[in-house]
């Protein structure tokens, strides 16, 4: 007879490492071929308060709009249509608001959506931790992917606005 474990599983997801896997999860809804985008916005419980990912705005038809990345008319690009991810997660809270919540994104913010994140309320705190965490998840892997360690840590680098937040 097998003994059963009454004990906590010591090798499971942390809070960090769970909601990131939800942004990428959810990024797998996006009909966009290019760029699979998605993000999740979590409160101080731990709660996810609201999930989005990139695509075209409510009610406008996925297949009539254009996803190219080129064209010799900017109109005919996505460019001009797609709603990002971190735009949609906010649109599709179910909070009042997200002040103090942390967005987990698949993909680095562009600068439009770093504006948008901190003018939801979020405070520049919440804002360059995520920034910080993207950074030292790209930055962990470009270390597993070359013998030339030229990123050390994000803590060194000498950017103002990050060490203000």
């Amino acid at each position: 007879m097998s003994e059963v474990s009454w004990r906590k599983r010591d090798e499971y997801l942390q809070w960090p490492e769970y909601f990131m896997a939800v942004a990428f999860l959810s990024a797998q809804r996006s009909k966009d071929p290019n760029s699979q985008v998605a993000a999740c916005i979590v409160n101080a419980e731990n709660k996810i308060v609201g999930i989005g990912y990139n695509g075209m705005p409510n009610g406008c038809s996925d297949d009539l709009l254009p996803w190219r990345r080129t064209a010799e008319n900017k109109l005919d690009t996505k460019y001009p249509y797609v709603c990002h991810a971190e735009l949609n997660a906010i649109m599709n809270k179910n909070s009042a608001d997200v002040k103090g919540c942390t967005m987990y994104v698949a993909l680095f913010p562009c600068n439009e959506c770093a504006k948008l994140i901190i003018q939801t309320g979020n405070s520049h705190q919440s804002a360059a931790r995520l920034s910080l965490t993207l950074i030292q998840l790209t930055a962990d892997r470009l270390r597993s992917l070359s013998e030339l360690h030229l990123i050390k840590s994000p803590e060194d680098w000498d950017y103002p606005v990050l060490k203000s937040c």
